[in-house]
């Protein structure tokens, strides 16, 4: 028990822990920033495709 108590001291006397704590949070957050964009950019194209297929009076 002393050794795992040692351990976590040590984890949190670490900065660079925490800089990697932060570092990876903020990835995550701009991965799903992005995976929204490109979601939304499909989802607006796929829109238009399909009223220009409307408009063409074609099957797409």
């Amino acid at each position: 028990m002393k050794k795992i108590m040692s351990i976590a001291r040590q984890f949190r006397d670490d900065e660079n822990g925490a800089a990697m704590v932060e570092y990876t949070i903020l990835i995550g957050l701009i991965t799903a920033l992005v995976i929204a964009a490109v979601v939304a950019v499909g989802i607006w194209a796929q829109g238009k495709w399909g009223a220009l297929c409307t408009a063409l009076g074609i099957v797409c």
